[in-house]
């Protein structure tokens, strides 16, 4: 059976890859979206369209990782997740002539969300399955990640460029698309007994989860920081077009995406502390220099500074998880890490609109690259204790 864990390593991240590129292809013409749906287009429109389905991703992530576990069966969920989700971007496509209420929008988002979040984060579970390297398996998943959303954001503003709906059409067929390669699986995981209360209970008792949930929650914070304002922030202050806007986002996640896989297998190496508390604070200190960028051209140049310190950290901090939870709670454990990530876009979302309302850009990157900075100050004791423990080899 050896053999077969790299195709099914290939084909777990194109899971992960299909279902992140489907939710990105949205960011880069969000605002020709909205209004193509009957919403007059505003930042704050914009930050409930995206926070309606993070907030399906936080309820539900521990949800679907409980069950697979329970049932020992992660395949059918990942084929349902991504079904619903699908469907609930065709009803967007359906609805879009009819002008609905934001309300009713903003529930089909919600719905799909709650789909969306089983198939990405038992994709994630099932790498987590095999064997063969945790920090591999996590940079397998993080090549996915970055590429989705590099490849997300400049397909996506091309596709604005052709219809403003253009981007649901292609998630409804990147969705389609996870369904088939997921009856190709085979299932590996344990059947246990745990239900949504052990994310808490572990997250309580076991430090070094908490801490990995703590900069997976600042992270995806600034990613969907990026996704709302970020956008925004290019086109406002810099005027380039939805295409070019997504192109701008690449410059960040596509080396983000190159570098997971080999930064992933270094940590397995050399350990994760550096990686964690180096890489975050580099990209703490870039987000803060993107905005108070004079010109376009720096502010692009950063973002490939940053994408890099991202592929530093973001395998590392995976594959902690994997360190500290054992084989029979992986799926819980994915699944708490899925919860306090998509609270992290959650936050970014709501911060960004927010202070961005209220004060400017420049305060909303000062106040979310000192976040970064903030969890690298309160935890770096912690992280070296952590790190510095043996570790077992991965199952």
């Amino acid at each position: 059976m050896r053999h077969r864990i790299p195709s099914e390593r290939a084909r777990l991240a194109g899971i992960v890859w299909c279902v992140l590129i489907s939710q990105v292809l949205l960011y880069p013409g969000l605002e020709e979206l909205i209004d193509a749906l009957g919403v007059e287009t505003s930042l704050q429109a914009g930050m409930w369209f995206l926070v309606a389905e993070f907030t399906a991703f936080v309820l539900f992530a521990g949800v679907w990782g409980a069950i697979s576990d329970t049932t020992g069966k992660r395949r059918r969920w990942i084929m349902l997740g991504s079904s619903g989700g699908a469907l609930a971007y065709i009803t967007l496509i359906v609805v879009a002539p009819y002008s609905i209420p934001f309300a009713a929008i903003l529930a089909i988002r919600v719905l799909g969300g709650a789909f969306t979040i089983g198939a990405f984060s038992l994709g994630m579970t099932m790498l987590m399955d095999l064997t063969g390297g945790s920090g591999r398996n996590m940079g397998a998943a993080g090549i996915a990640i970055g590429l989705g959303a590099a490849l997300g954001s400049v397909i996506g503003g091309q596709l604005t460029a052709v219809n403003p709906l253009g981007p649901l059409y292609g998630g409804v067929f990147l969705l389609f698309t996870v369904v088939g390669i997921a009856a190709t699986l085979t299932d590996r995981s344990p059947t246990t007994h745990l239900d949504i209360r052990t994310i808490v209970s572990g997250a309580r008792t076991n430090s070094g989860l908490l801490i990995s949930y703590s900069f997976g929650f600042i992270d995806r914070l600034t990613a969907g920081f990026f996704a709302l304002v970020g956008v925004w922030y290019f086109r406002d202050v810099f005027g380039v077009s939805a295409a070019t806007a997504g192109l701008t986002l690449a410059l960040f996640f596509f080396p983000f995406a190159l570098l997971q896989y080999p930064f992933g297998t270094l940590s397995d190496r050399t350990g994760r502390f550096a990686p964690i508390i180096g890489g975050s604070l580099a990209y703490g200190i870039g987000i803060i220099l993107i905005g108070i960028a004079p010109v376009y051209t720096v502010a692009a140049g950063l973002m490939v500074l940053i994408g890099v310190c991202g592929a530093f950290m973001a395998p590392a901090t995976m594959a902690l998880v994997t360190d500290i939870a054992s084989s029979t709670e992986h799926g819980v454990a994915m699944g708490g890490f899925n919860i306090f990530g998509s609270l992290g876009f959650l936050t970014g979302f709501l911060v960004g609109g927010v202070v961005v309302s209220t004060a400017n850009y420049t305060t909303a990157f000062l106040v979310v690259g000192g976040l970064e900075l903030l969890i690298v100050t309160l935890t770096f004791p912690k992280v070296r204790r952590l790190t510095e423990k043996p570790r077992t080899p991965s199952n």
